[in-house]
């Protein structure tokens, strides 16, 4: 007697990831597959908010936009993901049917916080949706490693552990940082 075998997987829709319950988990649809992720560790929201206070003054001294933690959603064909972190220009219309994240600008820099939960999804899925997307640049931050995963289309991946050097389109001058100074 042999082994049944799962040759589909479920796939989810937006209506159905919208009616899924408020209770504390983390709950995305990328092409039809819906991840669902534990509330994040203290580890995981420090790099969140010492990420923000680094790249923050930079974003608002070069007008490149804003920076968007969660709850902020990015939306590609039927795929919604909340980025730990992402930088995208204002909304240019917020009136009428021109104001929800389906029409919003595509983020310059995506930010995900690996965690053993998490680390697969954003190497693959994750990391494939936002290229698709255009996004500029997209950064996977491995606090296990003490690394910066940074992403760009058309290029290899680089892996940086010493000095993050970040220069979106637009800027006339990098944000250069310590990769360390996430992980004190």
């Amino acid at each position: 007697m042999g082994v049944a075998v799962a040759t589909q997987v479920r796939q989810w829709t937006l209506e159905e990831l919208h009616r899924l319950p408020e209770d504390g988990n983390k709950y995305e649809l990328v092409r039809g597959e819906l991840f669902v992720t534990p509330p994040p560790t203290d580890e995981h929201e420090t790099i969140g908010a010492i990420l923000h206070d680094i790249i923050g003054p930079y974003v608002r001294a070069h007008e490149l936009g804003l920076v968007y933690r969660p709850k902020a959603v990015m939306r590609l064909d039927g795929s919604e993901v909340e980025p730990d972190l992402m930088v995208r220009s204002r909304h240019p219309s917020r009136t009428g049917t021109d104001r929800d994240w389906n029409t919003a600008p595509v983020p310059i820099l995506v930010v995900e916080i690996a965690s053993p939960y998490t680390r697969r999804r954003d190497r693959d899925q994750k990391k494939r949706l936002y290229l698709d997307a255009g996004v500029a640049e997209y950064w996977i931050v491995d606090a296990e490693s003490r690394e910066i995963r940074m992403i760009r289309p058309g290029q290899d991946d680089l892996i940086v552990s010493d000095r993050i050097r970040w220069l979106p389109s637009g800027a006339p001058e990098a944000l250069t940082f310590e990769v360390s100074v996430l992980f004190s």
